[in-house]
């Protein structure tokens, strides 16, 4: 809501997609693949992208972000409800929900560092990871009340901003930062979790899930009462990451399920026909950000959109 507007009723509620792409963003600074070289040349049918950011309305100028990416600061520059207003300092941005403590997740939180108060809700694990052995992290303690934790339950429904949430876990890790020593006192289930999200007042139901190894039937059980699907589009098949200079890995051993292949997302989610599917978290190298390629048209072809910086969402 902007100065002198009328109280805001939220009749839905708002999601923004701020930032649509995997770590690194596209075009990635280091990175001469086909998709960053054509891109830097204006040879690339296709748009920039910033690093992987939600946010959603919380109400009347409060808006919740869903991790903190390392883009945020431009990214809040791009989108006018995040905007300070009042002729002072100030921001929206009431809240911070963490699903990881990856540096693509993570990394923000230190951006809003500027005497700003606002609550970070995170699993007990990534809270003491970030707070407890990274010195940086020190700038959210710099006065009483500056970030205040909130520990995120796996077994049972909260609430942030506005929104009913529910942890989704899955089968992640801990960034290889976190010490062996600190690693062996953690609880695994609590290192990567999805979200479900609904509105308080009711409406429909987005599940989040940027970075899926795999999808277990129980999961793909949980997904069929959702409407709007957030999920993994990283790589394009198993063997895209491995031609990356200095990764030399599968896409299922670094935890992104491929999009196409046997047992790709396309297959494995294609008996899910009530939700609105969306890829997210697209690597700079994936042929889907080419928008005339065969492959961004086979996902179309299945019914799957593709994220774009400044998406919006109505729950």
């Amino acid at each position: 809501m902007r100065a002198g507007s009328l109280p805001l009723v939220l009749e839905v509620m708002r999601v923004k997609i701020l930032g649509s792409a995997a770590g690194g963003g596209f075009p990635q600074w280091n990175c001469a693949c086909s998709n960053c070289s054509r891109w830097r040349e204006r040879r690339f049918p296709g748009s920039a992208r910033t690093q992987l950011q939600l946010a959603w309305e919380a109400g009347p100028n409060r808006w919740t972000l869903l991790n903190a990416s390392p883009d945020l600061r431009v990214q809040i520059e791009s989108a006018l409800e995040l905007w300070p207003e009042g002729g002072s300092r100030h921001s929206p941005i009431s809240d911070v929900v963490l699903t990881g403590a990856e540096i693509d997740q993570a990394l923000g939180l230190l951006l809003l560092r500027e005497f700003h108060s606002f609550r970070v809700h995170a699993t007990a694990s990534i809270r003491k990871i970030l707070m407890e052995d990274n010195s940086f992290f020190g700038v959210l303690r710099r006065f009483p009340g500056q970030a205040c934790w909130n520990d995120i339950p796996l077994d049972a429904a909260f609430t942030v901003g506005s929104a009913r949430l529910e942890a989704l876990p899955l089968s992640g890790s801990y960034p290889g930062f976190v010490s062996d020593a600190r690693r062996v006192e953690l609880d695994p289930a609590e290192a990567a979790i999805g979200l479900g999200i609904t509105p308080e007042s009711g409406g429909k139901t987005l599940a989040y899930l940027p970075g899926v190894g795999g999808v277990p039937d129980s999961l793909l059980d949980r997904l069929r009462s959702c409407d709007i699907l957030l999920f993994d589009g990283t790589f394009w098949n198993d063997e895209e990451p491995a031609r990356i200079p200095g990764l030399g890995r599968t896409a299922r051993s670094m935890g992104h399920l491929p999009i196409s292949g046997s047992g790709g997302s396309l297959e494995r989610l294609a008996t899910l026909k009530r939700a609105r599917k969306i890829f997210i978290h697209i690597n700079n190298t994936n042929p889907i950000l080419d928008e005339q390629s065969p492959e961004r048209r086979a996902v179309r072809d299945a019914g799957w959109e593709i994220a774009w910086d400044g998406m919006e969402i109505a729950l």
